[in-house]
């Protein structure tokens, strides 16, 4: 990898607000993954992503998610439940025109069932659109 490849992937991994010594707990991993954005999230926080299996509290939770998995709302909840205070949800879908798309609305309509609401979608992958979702804030 060059210098200036290092410095685009630091950025596009810097997009997801990630910092050093971060937990982030991954859900939905497959052979179809962004491997090059996990590896960079992994030296971004300094270990290994968790598993769904892990019970740590985590400071942000990736989620590839793609049209087959089943039910949005379910996953989303599921993902939150060792989410720390101010934490993130990320969910990764495959982008228009591959396989597994998941349209934005879906992701829109799901999120406020599970507490959640969506804030941003940055690029980060060339394959994978990312959506952030966070806690609705209480009134």
């Amino acid at each position: 990898m060059s210098e200036a490849e290092a410095v685009t992937e630091k950025n596009v991994v810097g997009r997801l607000g990630f910092k050093d010594q971060d937990l982030i707990q991954e859900f939905g991993y497959d052979e179809d993954v962004d491997f090059d954005l996990r590896d960079g999230l992994e030296d971004l926080v300094g270990s290994e992503l968790l598993t769904e299996e892990d019970h740590d509290v985590v400071d942000g939770v990736i989620l590839w998610w793609r049209a087959d998995d089943g039910d949005l709302v379910d996953a989303l909840v599921d993902s939150i439940t060792t989410l720390d205070d101010g934490g993130v949800v990320w969910v990764l879908t495959p982008k228009s025109g591959r396989d597994g798309y998941v349209p934005p609305a879906d992701i829109e309509e799901a999120a406020p069932t599970a507490g959640l609401h969506v804030t941003t979608s940055p690029a980060v992958s060339s394959d994978w659109a990312a959506t952030r979702l966070v806690a609705r804030r209480k009134k």
